[in-house]
């Protein structure tokens, strides 16, 4: 199951669309020139998975601050048949940042009780995150073909604008949608609703407003997995642009802004220094506490979500909650 960028690789039952070019590469480096320069210092978020990277978020997953992960789960384990009833035919899975694939098979196992086989189709930026995953789930479920797309959002988008699929039910978990904000979660949806027909649905994990100590504890873990995983980004940098950063200057903070309903993910110099960045050939000043914007994690409560569905072309027709109430998965059906 190799891989070459821009190229389709196939097998009986795996297709990998590599649309990731050699300028994705390129743009790492921009970026981080761009937001290093700029007057309120920023990263983008979509960087942090790197292979390390990767691996810490899986390990955050497990933390018990973090309920997102097991509410969504809970959510999934109970609720799948039912979701997947709520479509009519034969249906096709379709998944935005697939990852490992793991609360994925409860959707594919509750559509496999309706029947007999399944196309999935996830899209994830990483082709080797996609070829792990899919390698394990043909394995274990001998009724599927995945055709994958290796690629950001809106390059897959494009490019499956005029496939031919059956009914179509959609996957964005994780409160994925949270690290959006209002203008860019609207796009995003507008965008997902033009690869849908009528009918088709969403189903959308979104994280809820709710206690600031316990949503800044989700962020903020006792054992540091999550300031880790957040100044992992500067070990990157120093990795792959010959930066020397050192990261014990530099610490993470994550606070709720209530006005905004959002967690706000920095990372923090603790004193005045200076990091020389040899790959871009510049050098970057910070003032003891000035900040590196790297995350907003938004929360929403039931009624932003069905005005979110209502602007994009969905109808938030059904919504499931943990039994702590504490996140939803939401059906929205195309309108």
């Amino acid at each position: 199951m190799g891989q070459q960028t821009g190229l389709e690789v196939s097998e009986e039952r795996l297709i990998i669309h590599n649309l990731v070019s050699g300028k994705d590469d390129a743009g790492f480096a921009e970026d981080v020139r761009e937001g290093l320069l700029a007057d309120s210092k920023r990263l983008y978020p979509k960087y942090f998975y790197d292979p390390l990277g990767s691996q810490l978020f899986d390990a955050i997953c497990l933390l018990p601050e973090y309920y997102l992960t097991r509410a969504e789960n809970e959510i999934l384990t109970r609720h799948a048949d039912d979701i997947v009833a709520s479509l009519p035919g034969q249906k096709t899975l379709l998944e935005m940042g697939s990852g490992n694939a793991s609360k994925t098979r409860l959707a594919i196992e509750a559509i496999l009780r309706k029947q007999r086989n399944l196309t999935y189709i996830p899209v994830d930026i990483s082709a080797s995150a996609l070829e792990t995953s899919a390698s394990v789930l043909l394995q274990s479920y001998p009724e599927i073909r995945i055709e994958a797309y290796a690629s950001d959002y809106y390059r897959a988008i494009e490019a499956m604008k005029d496939e031919r699929r059956g009914t179509t039910l959609a996957l964005f978990l994780g409160s994925n949608i949270g690290n959006f904000n209002v203008d860019e979660a609207e796009r995003f949806l507008r965008a997902f609703r033009s690869i849908l027909r009528f009918g088709d649905a969403l189903l959308l994990g979104a994280d809820l407003k709710k206690d600031r100590a316990v949503l800044e504890a989700a962020y903020d873990d006792s054992l540091g997995i999550t300031a880790a995983f957040n100044l992992n980004l500067l070990v990157r940098i120093n990795r792959e642009l010959g930066a020397n950063f050192n990261i014990r200057a530099f610490r993470h903070s994550a606070t709720y802004n209530a006005e905004h309903g959002r967690i706000e993910v920095y990372i923090e110099s603790l004193r005045e220094q200076v990091v020389r960045i040899a790959a871009l050939d510049m050098e970057v000043r910070f003032a003891e506490g000035e900040r590196i914007h790297t995350e907003h994690s938004h929360k929403y409560d039931l009624q932003q979500l069905s005005e979110l569905a209502r602007v994009t072309g969905f109808d938030r027709s059904r919504t499931w909650l943990d039994s702590e109430e504490r996140f939803s998965s939401n059906l929205l059906v195309a309108v």
